[in-house]
């Protein structure tokens, strides 16, 4: 085998699958989710490298949060994943509730019966 191709002949699909139960179901189900996705799973070993980094810097239930989510919607690429860990507000911590604003031109409920 080529020295090029050496350092891929370890990983495997069930390496991945264990990085991902170690950080917790939704991240494993995610990363069976890819690997399921390709006609064949080396073809997502890529994408799960990618979604590695991706969840390198952020804590685990955000992780687990954002992961839940791609497998809800079918986001299974990086910059699919990459999308929802940067626009996801379920997983952020809350902040203040937006104040209704109160203007003379808000019709209200009643307007429209």
């Amino acid at each position: 085998m080529p020295s090029s191709h050496r350092r891929y002949a370890e990983w495997t699909p069930d390496r991945f699958r264990r990085w991902a139960a170690s950080v917790g179901p939704q991240t494993e189900g995610l990363i069976v989710a890819i690997l399921a996705s390709r006609p064949h799973p080396e073809q997502g070993f890529r994408t799960c490298l990618g979604v590695l980094r991706l969840f390198r810097d952020i804590e685990r239930d955000r992780v687990e949060a954002v992961s839940a989510r791609a497998i809800e919607i079918g986001g299974l690429t990086c910059k699919g994943i990459a999308s929802i860990r940067a626009n996801h507000k379920a997983a952020r911590p809350a902040t203040e509730p937006a104040a209704v604003m109160d203007h003379a031109n808000l019709r209200g409920p009643g307007y429209f019966h």
